[in-house]
């Protein structure tokens, strides 16, 4: 008789048992392959979020600038050799190498303007890139979509005293308020928005850019290199990493992993732990069985490749069943879990021979003290039993 017939005829006579071992290593690879599949879509669905969620590549004009300080008092500083950045410059940004990790490039023109005697920042963007890149801002009424049409920061629709749908007067020209921002909490409440081309006319900066913010795609982006590359494109320009918020990004896509992993390794450990207590039960429970063989020169090796191969068995279709509820339970947890609708699960190979490797791994590693153990146990003594 050869030895895998041993192991599955033992197998087919303690079904109840293997079934519960099957289901206990299965439900941690499950656990596993849920985690670490959730873990890299809700990555990527982050990443992608966050990606769109602010600038963290600031241009602004080269200047240069002396500090005034008199007996320890600040008196202020000197601005000379003040230069602009050209509208039409800003194609260049997008024909630096790493141009595919460019999500959105924002210029804005800044200004100070009078409303109703009331002084007030104004700020020209193109509201299709600013939406775009600010997708935190809720409006109370709709976004400007023609020249004539601003957008109010809570605080200063307080200061104007103007809402969703009424009228300012700015310059002589009449303007329309689109609509309101919910408070943000940053500067954005105090100022006035309008388009661009509007805006630079508003303030006589045609063709002028008081500073552009650049949405780079993080994912192991070269921040540093697009820096550099820009600098060479816009020689007069000053370009700045803003640091904190990659590194922001970058830590909390870390601290996810790092939960995940170790969800992952505890899991591990009670499915080790299952695999040994069902392994050493059985030994326990087939003490005659064991005994016989001996008695009719089975070696200690083969008792124990018996043992192995029923073990190596039972953690393959763990595995397989493993792998298969695991991407169910990611597919169902991902869109309650995920920030966009639109989050796609990520089917990975690696993952799928990982958690069959990993079922086989555990199984044989959880069953070689009680294989060992069945090898040595004395025939004399199983046979007493009979």
């Amino acid at each position: 008789m050869k030895l895998h017939t041993i192991s599955i005829n033992n197998l087919k006579r303690r079904k109840a048992k293997m079934a519960f071992l099957t289901i206990g290593l299965m439900v941690g690879i499950a656990t596993i392959v849920t985690l670490v599949t959730l873990t890299r879509s809700m990555s990527r669905d982050i990443e992608a979020k966050m990606d769109e969620f602010g600038a963290n590549i600031l241009i602004t004009p080269q200047s240069n600038g002396l500090a005034m300080n008199y007996g320890g008092i600040s008196l202020g500083g000197v601005t000379f050799d003040q230069r602009e950045i050209l509208e039409e410059d800003l194609a260049r940004i997008k024909t630096i190498r790493n141009n595919k990790n460019i999500s959105a490039v924002s210029p804005k023109v800044l200004g100070g303007i009078k409303v109703d005697s009331h002084d007030v920042m104004l700020v020209g963007v193109n509201f299709d890139n600013e939406l775009k890149m600010k997708q935190w801002w809720r409006i109370f009424g709709d976004a400007p979509k023609v020249e004539n049409e601003v957008l109010l920061g809570s605080d200063a629709s307080k200061v104007l005293n103007a809402g969703s749908g009424d009228n300012l007067l700015i310059k002589g020209e009449g303007f329309k308020v689109a609509g309101v921002l919910d408070q943000t909490g940053s500067q954005d409440d105090a100022l006035v928005f309008a388009s661009l081309p509007k805006a630079q006319k508003l303030l006589a900066k045609e063709g002028k850019i008081t500073l552009v913010e650049v949405a780079a795609l993080c994912s192991g982006c070269p921040i540093g290199d697009m820096v550099t590359q820009i600098a060479e494109k816009l020689p007069d320009a000053k370009v700045s990493a803003i640091q904190q918020v990659v590194e922001g990004r970058l830590k909390a896509l870390d601290q996810f992993r790092r939960f995940s992993y170790a969800m992952a390794g505890v899991v591990v450990f009670i499915g080790s732990l299952i695999v040994f207590v069902t392994m050493m039960g059985s030994v326990n429970e087939r003490t005659t069985e064991i005994g016989v063989f001996r008695a009719i020169g089975f070696r200690k090796s083969h008792i124990m490749r018996i043992i192995l191969l029923e073990a190596a068995l039972v953690s393959l279709l763990a595995g397989f069943l493993g792998y298969a509820a695991g991407m169910g339970g990611a597919g169902l947890a991902l869109p309650f879990m995920a920030e966009s609708k639109d989050a796609h699960l990520v089917w990975d190979m690696t993952v799928a021979f990982g958690s069959v490797g990993l079922a086989l791994v555990l199984g044989i590693l959880a069953s070689l003290y009680p294989a060992l153990h069945a090898s040595r146990m004395d025939p004399t003594e199983a046979l007493r039993a009979l």
